[in-house]
């Protein structure tokens, strides 16, 4: 009886409605870890890329003094140094940007799987509410139809939740309305 009650008051359909826009945010969630991965995965290639880039600068730093004959001077090691340190340092922050992205995807992906159950518990709180308002509806005809007045009663639309909304003509012809 209750499947029947769910089918007739629209409370299955809006359940479904709520699974199925939470299988939807669930998808998106799943995507957007994905491109947080990916984003840890570009940061280490441009890392090595970075460091690579920086070698390749440290060599050609080194060539150039060597053929000026100044390998062994304090300015080449002070050079070499700082050379090294702001290779290091692009390096760090690369890495630290790739970080900062993967989080900020992760807390985004959270968020959404947060949104879905949300839509979730809205689809079984609308279902609810329609099995209500039906069973009302549904009271208050046997309860009108039955107590005498004379009058029959006719289905004249639908409530916001699918289900059908019952009236009753009078014996002077008048339609009222019954349930909400």
């Amino acid at each position: 009886m209750s499947g029947l009650l769910e089918t007739l008051s629209g409370a299955k359909g809006l359940r479904a409605e709520g699974k199925s826009a939470q299988n939807i945010v669930e998808y998106q969630a799943a995507v957007i870890e994905q491109e947080g991965v990916a984003a840890k995965q570009k940061a280490a290639f441009a890392q090595k890329r970075a460091a690579k880039r920086g070698a390749e600068i440290q060599s050609a730093l080194t060539a150039k003094v060597a053929a000026a004959g100044g390998v062994g001077s304090p300015v080449f090691a002070e050079l070499t140094a700082e050379q090294a340190a702001e290779i290091e340092l692009e390096d760090i922050l690369i890495g630290y940007e790739g970080e900062i992205a993967a989080r900020g995807l992760q807390t985004e992906a959270t968020l959404a799987r947060l949104q879905g159950k949300l839509y979730r518990q809205r689809g079984k709180a609308a279902a609810r509410k329609a099995n209500i308002d039906f069973g009302m509806q549904v009271g208050s005809l046997l309860l009108t139809g039955f107590g005498g007045g004379g009058g029959g009663a006719t289905g004249t639309g639908t409530t916001a939740s699918g289900g059908s909304v019952f009236s009753r003509t009078t014996t002077a012809g008048k339609a009222h309305r019954l349930g909400r």
